[in-house]
C-alpha cells in the first residue's frame, strides 16, 4: 500500500496543518484511511434509505444503534483495524438493501438518485481500498469550497455525536431524535440543492442534537455511578500488581473494578479515566486506587514503562510500538491490528496478563489532585461563589478546556492557567487538563481556584454550570465574568464548539490553530457572527480579557 494516495484533515494534528496524504499522524494508514472514507459513504447511503424508511413509517432502532457505532469507529484514534471495517462495510450496505426492500414493500418512495444508494462494495479490503476514489473528502471537485467546508464542518460534527449518542446508548440512554438527525445530516451531504445559508442551519442543527446528546450521556453516567463528589486521587502508585485503564467508557471500567474484587491488583486510570474517580459507585472499590500518568504528551513513554497490563477502552489509543505493545488490550470499539480485543466485558485475560507481570516493585510518592467538580459540586456552593463575585474576591472565570495532543503550541494553556490572576477560577474538563492539572493554585475563600469538571464527555456539567450562573446573575451567558479558552484535536471537541455556538455563546478562543477544513470565508462567518478567535499568547488574551 505504499504508493496510496489518502487525504484526512478531521482532526488538529493534520500534517502542516492542511491534510494527510501519505499517512496520518495518528498513526492511521492509507489502507485504513480508504475503508473508513468508504464506511462513511456506504453509511450516507444507508441513511438516506432510513430518512425514506422514516417517511413510511419504518422506524429501524438497530440500524439507527449500528449507524451510529459504526460511524463512531471513523473517528480519529478509535479504530486502525482494516478486517473490522470490512465487515462494518459490508453489513452496512446487507442493512441498507434489506431496507430498501420493506419501504418497497410498504409502498413508499426510494430516492435512488444518490450513488451511495446502490454503492457496492469489493469483498476484499483490497478491492474496497480500490473503491475509495469515489468516497473520499475531496472525491467531488465541482463542490464549492465553501460549501465543503460546511459539509465537512457538519460531518465532523456528527461523528462527535454519533461517538456522545454510543456512550449513553451504552448506560442504557437513548433518544429517537438523535439517532433520526445523524441519519438526516449523513443523507443530507448527498444532497445538491443545500445553499450556504442552508449548511449553516445544518451545522447549528447539529451543536443543538449534540447537546442533547450529551444531557442523554450525562443522564447514563450519573444513573449508574452517581453525581461526582469531590475527591482527592493520589498520583503515585501501591506496590503490588496493577491495571491501568484508558480513554473514557465507565461502564468498563465499572465492570473491570467488579471483576478485580480480591484478585490482588490495584486499578489505576490513565488519562480521561482520572475524573472516574468521583463517582460514588466506583471510587467504593478498596483496589481503586490512583491515577498513572497524563495524557498524550507522554502516552508512549507511560505504556513502555509501565509494569502491568494496559486496557484501553473506547477512544483513544495511540500507535502500539513493539516496546509496550504486549502488554495492551483494547475494548469497546478500540482496535489496532495484532492488540488483543476485549469483546465481551470478560476481562479474564487482562487480568491473567496483570497477574503474571511483576507490577510495581515498591510504593512510590506522588501529588494528590483533585477531581468531581461536576455540576451537583459546583452548584452546592453556589452561594458561596455568587457572594466571592460580589464581593470582588473572584473576578473571572475561565474555562480552560479540550483536548491534548502532541503537536506544539498546547503549552498555551499550561502558562495561561499558571498566569491567570489570583482572583480568578479556573473550570476545566477533557483531557486538554493534563497539561497543568497537577498545578497548586490555590483557593478563594476555600473554593479551590481549579475546578476539574471531568472528562470531554462532561461538557453537559459545564454548560449547565455557566447556565446557572447566568440565571444567578440575571444577565445572559455572554454577559457573565466567564470566557471560554479551547483547545481541540478531534470530532467530539468540534461537536462541542458546535453546540457552544448554538447557544449563542461568543468569543470563544480556539487553538492551537483552527481546523483546516474551515475556508476563509466560513471562517469569516464564525468571526462576525460569534466573534470566534484563535488563540494569541497567553499574555496577550489575559490582557484582552481583563484589561
Amino acid at each position: 500500500m505504499e504508493n496510496l494516495n489518502m487525504f484526512c484533515y478531521q482532526c488538529e494534528q493534520t500534517a502542516k496543518g492542511e491534510g494527510c496524504n501519505k499517512s496520518g499522524v495518528c498513526g492511521k494508514n492509507p489502507e485504513v484511511a480508504a475503508l473508513q472514507d468508504v464506511l462513511v459513504y456506504a453509511l450516507k447511503g444507508l441513511s438516506a434509505v432510513s430518512v425514506d424508511a422514516r417517511k413510511s413509517g419504518i422506524v429501524d432502532h438497530d440500524i439507527a444503534v449500528f449507524t451510529v457505532k459504526a460511524l463512531f469507529s471513523t473517528l480519529t484514534n478509535v479504530d486502525f483495524d482494516p478486517a473490522r471495517f470490512l465487515d462494518l462495510i459490508k453489513k452496512a450496505v446487507a442493512l441498507r438493501d434489506g431496507l430498501k426492500e420493506r419501504v418497497k414493500k410498504a409502498g413508499g418512495i426510494l430516492d435512488e438518485k444518490p450513488a451511495a444508494v446502490s454503492f457496492q462494495p469489493e469483498l476484499t479490503v483490497a478491492g474496497l481500498v480500490g473503491q475509495a476514489k469515489i468516497a473520499g473528502l475531496k472525491a467531488d471537485a465541482s463542490i464549492h469550497p465553501d460549501i465543503l467546508s460546511l459539509q465537512h464542518i457538519l460531518l465532523f460534527g456528527v461523528k462527535g455525536v454519533a461517538a456522545y449518542a454510543d456512550h449513553a446508548q451504552i448506560l442504557g440512554q437513548e433518544d429517537d431524535t438523535v439517532y433520526a438527525f445523524v441519519q438526516e445530516a449523513l443523507a443530507a451531504i448527498l444532497r445538491e440543492n443545500i445553499d450556504l445559508n442552508g449548511w449553516v442551519g445544518w451545522v447549528l442543527k447539529c451543536g443543538e442534537i449534540n447537546l442533547r446528546t450529551m444531557e442523554l450521556l450525562d443522564a447514563g453516567n450519573t444513573g449508574a455511578f452517581g453525581h461526582p463528589v469531590p475527591t482527592s486521587v493520589p498520583l503515585g502508585a501501591k506496590k503490588g500488581k496493577a491495571i491501568l485503564i484508558s480513554g473514557h467508557d465507565l461502564k468498563d471500567l465499572s465492570a473491570l473494578l467488579k471483576q478485580t474484587e480480591g484478585k490482588g491488583i490495584n486499578i489505576y486510570t490513565h488519562g480521561e479515566m482520572l475524573p472516574a474517580h468521583g463517582y460514588p459507585e466506583l471510587k467504593k472499590y478498596p483496589h481503586f486506587y490512583g491515577h498513572y500518568g497524563t495524557a498524550w504528551q507522554n502516552q508512549a513513554r507511560e505504556f513502555a514503562e509501565f509494569p502491568g497490563a494496559i486496557l484501553m477502552t473506547t477512544n483513544c489509543i495511540q500507535r502500539p510500538r513493539e516496546a509496550y505493545a504486549a502488554n495492551i488490550f483494547t475494548c469497546g470499539l478500540v482496535g489496532w491490528p495484532g492488540v488483543p480485543h476485549i469483546a465481551d466485558d470478560n476481562f479474564e485475560p487482562v487480568i491473567k496478563k496483570a497477574l503474571e507481570l511483576p507490577g510495581f516493585a515498591a510504593d512510590t510518592e506522588g501529588k494528590s489532585v483533585m477531581v468531581g467538580f461536576a455540576r451537583n459540586a459546583v452548584l452546592g456552593v453556589a452561594d458561596n461563589v455568587i457572594e466571592a463575585v460580589k464581593g470582588k474576591a473572584i473576578r473571572h472565570f475561565f474555562l480552560v478546556a479540550g483536548c491534548d495532543g502532541a503537536k506544539p503550541g498546547r503549552n498555551y494553556y499550561t502558562e495561561f492557567v499558571e498566569k491567570a490572576p489570583k482572583d480568578t477560577l479556573i473550570l476545566t474538563l477533557a483531557c486538554g487538563k493534563f497539561r497543568f492539572f497537577d498545578k497548586e493554585l490555590g483557593d478563594i475563600g476555600g473554593i479551590p481556584r481549579l475546578l476539574d469538571v471531568g472528562q470531554c464527555n462532561d461538557a453537559y456539567s459545564a454548560i449547565q454550570i455557566a447556565v446557572a450562573l447566568s440565571k444567578a446573575f440575571n444577565v445572559g451567558v455572554n454577559d457573565l465574568p466567564l470566557s471560554m479558552i479551547l483547545s481541540w484535536y478531534e470530532q467530539k471537541a468540534v461537536a462541542i464548539l458546535l453546540t457552544l455556538l448554538y447557544l449563542g455563546i461568543k468569543d470563544i478562543r480556539l487553538g492551537p490553530s483552527l481546523p483546516a477544513f474551515i475556508t476563509p470565508n466560513v471562517l469569516d462567518v464564525l468571526v462576525k457572527n460569534f466573534g470566534i478567535k484563535p488563540i494569541t499568547t497567553p499574555d496577550e488574551d489575559l490582557k484582552a480579557i481583563l484589561g
